[in-house]
């Protein structure tokens, strides 16, 4: 009898534990949900510019491709020439709709295996027209050999766009030609991928390090709080930590590192 109330127990304790679990991954995936469209708010000048210029060129070269085709003799390559065209700046405007839809899209919690490489690198690439509307350079330094781990691609790349972002508003009041941003991927080591988002900024206050990852603190008058707090039950969840130094010339760096799945010699 007492056996089979201590299975009982223990059952219950179990499912209990597994709801738990299933509610704080649900709240998290709200909350990194809303933040994903905040930023995406933060960023809608900056894509509109983005998608005005391919849906400008691609009119313009309609616009000629029109023109050719009435003319009495059409030159057929440069006709081909124009198509090309067209089909790249189409890619390039579907590319940042892409970006855009994967960010603001809510998404239950779907692990799988990716290469960190290419998550990191295609966030570069979307908030690359954020940094050049601020005069800021990124540039993002790839590992030489693929880091595998296991885990939410949309959710580790919005780790990264929330520390890009945190970047490039500390950089505000840096002078023109003085304003970088450098992500950085590397095997740490035979276990652990490490990701370093570092700026020229001026770096963070030593009374502040307490506190970077606490819910709603921010420097920002207009922010919310809730970005680099994100970012670490993101990264947790992954099995990972975070943190943050300043760098020895100025300016500071964000690094996590996450456990990889695939082990490459280096």
């Amino acid at each position: 009898m007492l056996q089979t109330a201590l299975i009982i127990v223990l059952f219950h304790e179990h499912h209990r534990r597994r709801v738990a679990e299933i509610q704080t991954r649900q709240r998290l995936t709200e909350l990194a949900h809303i933040n994903r469209c905040a930023t995406a708010g933060e960023m809608s000048a900056s894509i509109a510019h983005e998608l005005k210029q391919p849906l400008t060129a691609i009119h313009s070269n309609a616009e000629a491709l029109e023109l050719m085709l009435n003319s009495a003799s059409p030159d057929l390559r440069e006709i081909r020439d124009i198509a090309a065209d067209i089909r790249k700046d189409d890619k390039r405007a579907s590319e940042v709709l892409r970006r855009l839809r994967d960010l603001v899209n809510k998404t239950a919690f779907e692990p799988k295996d990716i290469d960190l490489n290419e998550t990191v690198s295609e966030v570069f690439a979307f908030v690359s027209v954020l940094a050049n509307a601020r005069g800021v350079v990124l540039r993002c330094v790839a590992a030489p050999q693929p880091l595998r781990v296991r885990g939410d691609r949309i959710q580790l790349q919005q780790v990264v766009l929330n520390l890009i972002v945190n970047a490039i508003d500390a950089l505000a009041n840096k002078p023109a030609g003085h304003r970088w941003i450098t992500g950085r991927l590397r095997q740490n080591d035979e276990t652990f991928a490490e990701i370093s988002i570092s700026d020229s900024g001026p770096g963070i206050p030593s009374d502040q390090f307490a506190h970077l990852f606490e819910p709603f603190f921010t420097t920002k008058s207009q922010g919310m709080g809730m970005g680099l707090s994100i970012a670490r039950t993101i990264v947790e969840a992954h099995g990972g930590r975070i943190w943050a130094e300043n760098r020895l010339h100025g300016g500071a760096v964000f690094r996590f590192s996450l456990p990889l799945t695939v082990v490459v010699q280096a």
